[in-house]
């Protein structure tokens, strides 16, 4: 570069109003670092769990403000585009983060929280029966679960493959981690934690190969650019329809889609309750965000070919969430398969292309994100008991929930407002979030899978109301018991179940906001 090129060079523009959110969270993902790092260990734990949850807090008042300047005016800002899709998906991610972080940071009245005290302690050394005896606990955590938070931000926003791809690994790498910190079973969630790494890596090597073959096929690293050349390109259509499909593969697995599920119940059971919580909910929000904003803006032009191949992957997803959980004995893994047959159900919404059904997809991923985030919250509470009577780890085994409804009746009455949701009975969140993806199946010529899926949603409260007819309907156990927490944990599920409760019974406040929600097209 000459000096007359250098005189001549002006700074580039950049958007700071725009990213304000995404600073925020990855601002206090990196705060937390330096807490951890420097503060004195009686006050870093109780720090890092007061940035996190204002951090949240913050980006999501942030956020807030920004949705009528974005609906009045969207805009494209290089590679992030910021739409009513983006602002509503990161508000809901932004809620969703605050309550299972309330759960991460909750212990019993005797310090016994989900996460070991220094997860690099071998599983049954000396050195864990010294953390554990000296109550030490290391609160990386929280500042992992907010850098996955900034990655799950600028998912649904992306608008190159290169930011799709890095935001896809900003969000899955902390997860990697986390889900191999449980304090009990560490053996099973260091498992947990290297399944989820290595079909996950796997998964990326599928987005990044489609990624290269639409550059390939367009010439662009903007997938806007890439919308626009496909309709008039001739020759070489395979590459455009092998490469998106790739790319759909890389979402579908996040969203734990079958034939793509394998480590969904393995890593939900394996990894610390509230961090599984947590990914059921944030990740599926994340994951299902871009899966709207690329389908609508590329994959749906070549539906022709693709349809078949994904309405088979929704059904497939269906029926193996619906018959396999059936059988499963733990409920943790229940509730894993669960999320799979939900993720079929999503799937109709996200391909029928029905006017103002990406709105409805977030209601439908919000309802679910809450009652999740609230059944794991249930979950961590529910402790076997030792033969002194003191609790033990969690007592994930159906069995061992009965008569939890005598044990603690708030307790019990919440899961039983979560599982309602999930089979979507009336005066729920669940069933709003059914009728409105179902409807925009109807409407996108998809009655007969709307009808399988109906089917399916039958089948699956089978699972759910076994689970209540143990709860309420049989004499208690002696070997589990309601553990009394530092009070997080009661708070957000309390808050969950009546938000579960107030979305099912006047949704028309947030349908209508939702309603607004349109994909900025090239």
């Amino acid at each position: 570069m000459n000096l007359l090129q250098a005189a001549n060079f002006s700074a580039p523009q950049i958007a700071w109003v725009t990213l304000i959110p995404i600073i925020v969270v990855f601002g206090g993902a990196v705060l937390g670092v330096l807490i951890e790092a420097f503060a004195p260990r009686k006050t870093r734990r109780t720090l890092v769990i007061a940035v996190a949850l204002l951090t949240t807090l913050a980006a999501g008042a942030v956020l807030a403000t920004r949705w009528f300047p974005v609906l009045d005016k969207p805009t494209s800002i290089g590679e992030y585009i910021e739409d009513p899709l983006t602002i509503g998906a990161q508000f809901v991610l932004t809620i969703v983060a605050f309550f299972a972080i309330l759960v991460m940071a909750d212990r019993t009245v005797v310090g016994d929280g989900a996460f070991a005290g220094q997860p690099s302690d071998r599983p049954g050394s000396q050195d864990e029966e010294r953390s554990d005896t000296q109550n030490y606990q290391r609160s990386e955590m929280f500042p992992l679960a907010l850098f996955s938070l900034g990655g799950m931000m600028l998912f649904p926003a992306a608008d190159s493959y290169i930011m799709l791809f890095v935001a896809l690994e900003v969000m899955s790498l902390p997860l990697y981690i986390l889900a191999a910190t449980a304090r009990r079973r560490r053996q099973l969630s260091q498992e947990a934690g290297m399944k989820y790494f290595i079909l996950g890596a796997f998964a990326s090597g599928f987005l990044l190969m489609g990624s290269a073959l639409l550059y390939g096929f367009t010439g662009s690293l903007k997938i806007s650019d890439a919308a626009a050349v496909v309709p008039t390109a001739s020759g070489l259509d395979w590459l455009a329809v092998v490469g998106v499909f790739m790319i759909m593969v890389g979402l579908l697995f996040k969203v734990g889609a079958a034939p793509f599920h394998a480590w969904t119940p393995d890593v939900y059971t394996g990894a610390p309750t509230p961090v599984t919580g947590f990914m059921a909910a944030a990740v599926k929000m994340a994951a299902f965000g871009a899966m709207v904003r690329f389908y609508q803006t590329i994959a749906a032009l070549l539906q022709w070919d693709l349809v078949p191949v994904l309405i088979a992957v929704a059904v497939l997803t269906m029926l193996v969430g619906t018959f396999t959980g059936i059988v499963q004995t733990d409920v943790k893994r229940m509730l894993a398969f669960s999320s799979i047959a939900h993720a079929g159900f999503i799937l109709i919404g996200v391909f029928s292309l029905a006017q103002g059904s990406a709105g409805h997809v977030l209601y439908y991923v919000l309802a679910y994100g809450l009652a999740t985030v609230g059944a794991f919250g249930v979950i961590t509470l529910v402790r076997s008991a030792t033969a002194e009577g003191e609790p033990g780890g969690e007592a994930t085994a159906l069995d061992r929930w009965a008569g939890l409804g005598k044990k603690n009746p708030l307790m019990a009455a919440s899961m039983l407002v979560f599982l309602l949701s999930f089979a979507g009975i009336p005066l729920t969140a669940g069933f709003v979030g059914k009728f409105v993806v179902f409807s925009d199946g109807f409407a996108g010529g998809f009655g007969w899978l709307v009808a399988l899926a109906l089917a399916c949603s039958a089948v699956t409260a089978f699972y759910y109301f076994r689970l209540v007819r143990l709860m309420f309907f049989t004499e208690p156990t002696e070997n589990s018991v309601v553990v009394r927490s530092e009070g997080m944990t009661f708070i957000a599920v309390l808050i969950l179940a009546l938000a579960t409760i107030v979305l099912g019974v006047f949704p028309g406040p947030v349908l209508s906001i939702l309603s607004n929600i349109v994909i900025l097209l090239p």
